[in-house]
């Protein structure tokens, strides 16, 4: 009977270190999931910083060419008005005479 009692309690003690590792597995299971979600957060983090400075770079290198590109337009558009204006005064004594002529 003694025997009998004595292996029932090594039995007991296995189950209860078998649980008991059971438990930390669960743990480390948690913990390492944990882990990989706060990794994947910060990698998810780092990636979307670099593109933003990528996109600021590529807006950046892009805004410069728009405003030149304005002003070059804005230039020609200027020259062009101060031709026809130019033109227009001196041939508008021309024009109106010719006009008159005909009527």
């Amino acid at each position: 009977a003694g025997q009998q009692s004595q292996g029932i309690q090594t039995l007991l003690e296995a189950e209860k270190e078998a649980s008991k590792i059971v438990q930390q597995a669960r743990q480390y299971r948690v913990q390492k999931l944990k882990d990989a979600r706060t990794e994947a957060s910060k990698e998810i983090e780092e990636y979307k910083q670099a593109k933003e400075r990528e996109f600021k770079a590529f807006e950046a290198s892009h805004a410069g060419t728009t405003v030149s590109a304005q002003t070059a337009v804005d230039r020609e558009t200027e020259i062009k008005l101060q031709e026809i204006t130019k033109s227009y005064n001196e041939n508008k004594d021309a024009v109106v005479k010719k006009l008159l002529d005909r009527v």
